[in-house]
């Protein structure tokens, strides 16, 4: 297992325990909600990333078969799912409802849901992967009910205050773009959906570029095309790495929200620093006090050099630039 699960209510009890400790740090805890479809029964990513292979310990083997709106492998390297009836989406679109009731229950404040990368929501938006004759496959609109309905079930679940993401890949490489994806943000938008998580890729092997190059922003026209033609509030992603590349995004109206991953796993300070280069008041507050001391101590004392994170703004002496390096 390398993912957290939420598909029984004997769950609710250890994510309070993380919701809690996520809240004692001053941080907001969030959820995203998915199903892997025909890319499940797999090995964890950082040891191969390729489909289990069945042993005599694994008693609940059968219990994993990977399901999917039809019965199409992802790529040569993986097993051929099993298609799933019309009575079976109709229960995954309940489950999910039910998945959100208890995130609410452990106490998340922000849920997403998973419809990128290739993974079952995005399975049943693509016409490569979903070859279903009912209700659920054909046209374009067969193939967003799946994701529709799930919306309505867990807005059912999940209280209007609280936030609701959908994660899309906005371009995948295989007949699914911008333009299917601004169609779809404007449906769920009316259905109670707030942000949408512009991604790529992942529904064939292709890697999820625009392009032949990744580069910074490669992703964020994406944010900004749904924006501008679904008027829905979008997040950009992709090699956002330095905090006054993420304010330009947001500056130029590209997106609303940034989403920095990978980048904070190589930084976890990551929101320290973009705080000190951008110049925000008091940048050591949201720290523990005992890093805030001794950092804001440390740039307050003028050691003959620049540190790490000096910006301009740093420069200033007196009780002013005081009161900006330790959070007065």
């Amino acid at each position: 297992m390398g993912d957290l699960g939420i598909w029984d209510d004997k769950f609710i009890a250890p994510l309070s325990r993380l919701v809690g400790f996520i809240k004692q740090q001053k941080a907001v805890a969030g959820i995203q909600l998915g199903h892997s479809g025909r890319k499940a029964r797999a090995s964890r990513p950082w040891e191969g990333d390729r489909p289990l292979e069945r042993t005599a310990e694994i008693e609940d083997w059968d219990a994993w078969t990977p399901v999917a709106p039809s019965a199409i492998a992802h790529s040569e390297r993986w097993p051929v799912p099993r298609a799933l009836d019309t009575h079976e989406v109709k229960e995954l679109v309940a489950a999910w409802g039910q998945a959100a009731r208890r995130a609410h229950a452990a106490g998340f404040e922000v849920l997403e849901l998973h419809g990128a990368h290739g993974y079952l929501v995005h399975e049943f938006l693509s016409g490569r992967s979903n070859q279903r004759s009912d209700e659920y496959g054909g046209s374009e609109a067969n193939r967003m009910r799946f994701l529709i309905e799930v919306t309505e079930a867990v807005r059912a679940h999940w209280p209007d205050h609280k936030p609701l993401f959908v994660r899309l890949s906005v371009e995948d490489n295989a007949g699914w773009g911008p333009e299917q994806s601004a169609r779809l943000a404007r449906i769920l938008k009316a259905k109670g959906v707030d942000v949408i998580d512009c991604s790529s890729g992942g529904i064939s092997e292709m890697a999820p570029i625009l392009g032949k190059e990744i580069k910074y922003n490669y992703q964020v026209p994406l944010a900004e095309y749904v924006r501008a033609h679904a008027d829905i509030m979008t997040m950009a992603v992709g090699l956002i790495i330095h905090g006054d590349q993420a304010e330009q995004i947001l500056r130029d109206k590209q997106a609303d929200l940034i989403a920095v991953g990978r980048e904070i796993l190589n930084n976890p300070n990551w929101p320290m620093d973009a705080a000190l280069k951008l110049g925000v008041e008091g940048p050591f507050r949201n720290v523990p006090p005992q890093f805030g001391y001794w950092l804001g101590t440390r740039a307050k004392r003028g050691f003959g050099t620049q540190p790490s994170t000096w910006q301009n703004g740093l420069r200033e002496t007196g009780p002013k630039a005081d009161e900006r390096l330790t959070g007065g």
